[in-house]
């Protein structure tokens, strides 16, 4: 079967979905089928040019293809008769983060004429598909409660497993994946000041300078600069999985995260515990309080007391951390499985 995966690209950011897109190519090559990947530029600002953006993939025409699989917003609406949806997600801020006042969308009638615009985009990309596959619980529940589609979930496995062998703690604890304001690693830099003596690594690509120069501000204005290494750059993965096999813990604090994330699933893979938030969204789906890791709210008093529990006990963060890599053997995810899903 030939096979095109559609995404969008911001160039030069690379994270999580990226990461998905790469390798459900390559793992649909390695099941015998000929794939491609598609990524069309995309970006969220000015909100102003949203409608131009859905228009550029519903005005693209495929050839010689069979199959598409689309992930993400707007490249679901590229047209297919034969197109199944593995959605990411929404353009969120047209729903729950419209609803939770962090829309970029602006609150006027030329903002209202770009909501509509979305909302009637995405429904007719959902009645087109074949099926709806989505990545996590919270996403189908998204789907269903802002645009009443029914879905299925399929939640998308472990890139390089053999890399996450574990080891012996290096007494960091450790934040990887993109840096922005939506993954609040400034969280855990406020939180150090609660932690007397603990270190904390960040690594991983911020969305743009600004968001890695406010990080390195704000560890200087808490005082902690000297306790914070900022590793600020896309790691290639030997790299990424040598960190999170020294860590003393993985420290994931996404907003209303629509998956388990990467980095959770990396560290459980590692044998090493989690701290997360009580607004973290589906990393909750995996994470267990006391059991696998630390479920904190997200407040820098809080989270610093659960970093400082760890690291004053590390035969529990060894024993929650073996709790970790049993949840993920019994999640049973792997790519032979999910390609034969998507290519039913």
């Amino acid at each position: 079967m030939k096979v095109l995966v559609l995404s969008t690209m911001v160039p030069f950011v690379h994270g999580g979905a990226e990461e998905l897109f790469d390798h459900l190519v390559l793992n649909l090559r390695r099941q015998g089928h000929e794939a491609e990947g598609m990524r069309i530029p995309f970006t969220w600002h000015p909100a102003e040019g949203l409608i131009e953006e859905m228009l550029i993939a519903r005005q693209l025409r495929l050839y010689n293809v069979d199959r598409v699989i689309a992930l993400k917003f707007p490249a679901y609406m590229v047209p297919w008769h034969d197109k199944v949806l593995w959605l990411l997600h929404q353009f969120r801020q047209a729903y729950d983060l419209l609803d939770a006042g962090q829309s970029n969308i602006p609150d006027t009638p030329r903002g209202q004429e770009i909501l509509s615009a979305i909302r009637a985009g995405d429904a007719l990309a959902f009645r087109e598909a074949r099926r709806i596959h989505t990545n996590a619980p919270i996403t189908s529940r998204r789907l269903k409660r802002y645009n009443g589609f029914d879905s299925s979930v399929l939640r998308p496995p472990l890139n390089d497993p053999e890399l996450f062998t574990g080891g012996e703690s290096e007494g960091y604890i450790l934040a990887t994946g993109r840096v922005n304001a939506g993954k609040r690693q400034a969280l855990l830099v406020r939180a150090l000041r609660h932690a007397p003596g603990l270190r904390l690594v960040v690594a991983g690509p911020p969305d743009r300078p600004e968001d890695a120069e406010a990080l390195r501000r704000l560890a200087a204005e808490e005082g902690v600069e000297d306790r914070v290494t900022l590793d600020l750059r896309f790691l290639p993965r030997a790299e990424l999985a040598r960190l999170v096999n020294g860590a003393l813990a993985v420290a994931y604090l996404p907003y209303d995260e629509d998956s388990l994330g990467y980095c959770t699933m990396e560290a459980f893979q590692a044998a090493k515990p989690v701290i997360t938030s009580t607004d973290s969204g589906g990393v909750l789906d995996i994470v267990r309080d006391r059991d696998n890791g630390l479920i904190a709210p997200p407040e820098p008093e809080e989270l610093g007391a659960a970093m400082a529990a760890l690291a004053a006990d590390p035969a529990l963060a060894r024993r929650y951390g073996r709790a970790g890599r049993g949840a993920m053997e019994d999640a049973g995810l792997d790519w032979p499985t999910t390609i034969e899903r998507l290519v039913a």
